[in-house]
């Protein structure tokens, strides 16, 4: 059984996932910045509370030093936390609206990550997934068919896509690590005021997939819950 550290697991897609983890035996330590909610998600499925708040340095390098501390090792790290950005006011977005929504999506994994590498490489088959979006790729937020294109979000979208291309560098920097990026889908959350027609566990399919798979399954994939789709 495997060690997982989730970020932002109080609630959602993170919550959903150390349920069902921990639902298949797994040790599951939820990450998240509020102690209150992370608390109760992590009585609620069994798993540990670690705080963690991924846009601050110090919060990160703490978390990390307490499993350290704790587990000794960690076998899958799940960089889950992510925030939408403003939904409307698109022609008044500014330069510190970005930098919010990037330090949490981008910046908050890179912290995140290069915190944890220490634990992953202690482990026998080390895994980290990126939990990013179909609206960060260029191909379906281009084609009619569809939902991805008919929404506007443009930091949300930027940064998912910048996550796709850090996923596939990582997985070229780290030829004994499987790194790979998961697309939930549109699935109802708070990040979309609960608007997506799929529920939080169809939601999890390709994390939790991609969490317990067998060794050697491949690095720099982007998968959903149908499978392995095109990076474009």
């Amino acid at each position: 059984m495997a060690i997982i550290f989730i970020t932002g697991a109080n609630k959602g897609l993170g919550r959903e996932a150390a349920r069902r983890l921990t639902g298949l035996g797994h040790t599951v330590l939820v990450g998240a910045r509020d102690p209150e909610r992370g608390r109760e998600a992590a009585a609620a499925v069994g798993a540990r509370y670690v705080p963690v708040d991924v846009t601050d340095d110090a919060s990160v390098a703490a978390a990390a030093v307490d499993v350290a501390a704790r587990e000794g090792t960690v076998d899958v790290l799940i960089n889950n936390a992510g925030i939408h950005g403003p939904v409307t006011g698109h022609d008044r977005l500014t330069g510190a609206d970005a930098l919010a929504v990037l330090d949490v999506n981008v910046a908050g994994v890179i912290r995140t990550t290069t915190a944890f590498l220490p634990l992953l490489r202690r482990s026998a088959d080390p895994v980290i997934i990126n939990v990013s979006s179909g609206m960060g790729s260029l191909d379906r937020t281009h084609d009619p068919a569809r939902p991805e294109s008919t929404v506007v979000a443009p930091l949300y979208t930027a940064s998912k896509a910048a996550l796709t291309m850090l996923t596939t560098q990582y997985a070229k920097a780290f030829p004994g690590i499987r790194v790979n990026a998961a697309d939930p889908g549109y699935t109802a959350t708070d990040l979309n005021g609960h608007s997506g027609p799929q529920t939080v566990t169809e939601g999890t399919d390709a994390i939790v997939a991609l969490a317990t798979e067998l060794p050697g399954s491949g690095s720099g994939r982007f998968v959903d819950r149908t499978g392995e789709i095109a990076w474009s």
